[in-house]
């Protein structure tokens, strides 16, 4: 079994951090849009009561 070299490491340590951060941001970026979609409509029928 050959040794893992530190460097391996920290390349993969920073893979995997910036994967994580892409998803977090994709779900944020898909979380915010339905919300502003449900606020433009929220926005829409009270200016219809209005």
């Amino acid at each position: 079994m050959p040794q893992m070299s530190p460097m391996w490491w920290m390349s993969l340590m920073i893979l995997f951090i910036f994967m994580m951060l892409m998803f977090n941001s994709m779900i944020y970026f898909i979380f915010s849009s339905k919300m502003n979609i449900k606020l433009t409509l929220e926005n829409k029928q009270l200016i219809w009561k209005w």
